[in-house]
């Protein structure tokens, strides 16, 4: 039975039995433009929204499925520079996003230096429509 998809970020899935991430941030933000005005204290004008951002924290224990492949995967998705299409699994189209950062820290290794433990954290943008 095939594994279900947490999330797709181009060809890329995120799965329980491959890299599975435990935390989901989104950030979203919004700008207001500071208007001085004479003898008054200044307005603030809204001109719009920043990119939404996300986090993904997770856990990988490469000896279980995939190993430390799969966040070289993801590296190589952002060397490409790319947007990629972000789909959530329940269907949910989040629209063209890019990697903006990828860190992992490897702990509990092995006597030939191969961690057991890999916690990776990775940051996406939304990359926002293209004019038409």
């Amino acid at each position: 039975m095939a594994e279900r998809v947490m999330l797709g970020l181009g060809e890329f899935r995120f799965e329980i039995a491959t890299l599975a991430y435990q935390k989901f941030s989104l950030n979203q933000s919004w700008r207001w433009q500071e208007q001085a005005r004479i003898n008054h204290d200044p307005a603030l004008q809204f001109v719009g929204r920043n990119v939404g951002e996300i986090e993904l924290d997770g856990v990988v224990y490469p000896s279980f499925k995939g190993g430390l492949a799969q966040v070289e995967a993801m590296r190589a998705l952002a060397d490409a520079g790319k947007p990629l299409q972000l789909v959530d699994g329940l269907g949910r189209i989040w629209g063209a996003w890019v990697i903006t950062e990828i860190g992992d820290t490897r702990t509990v290794f092995a006597d030939d230096g191969q961690p057991r433990k890999l916690e990776f954290r990775i940051k996406l943008k939304a990359y926002g429509e293209d004019q038409s």
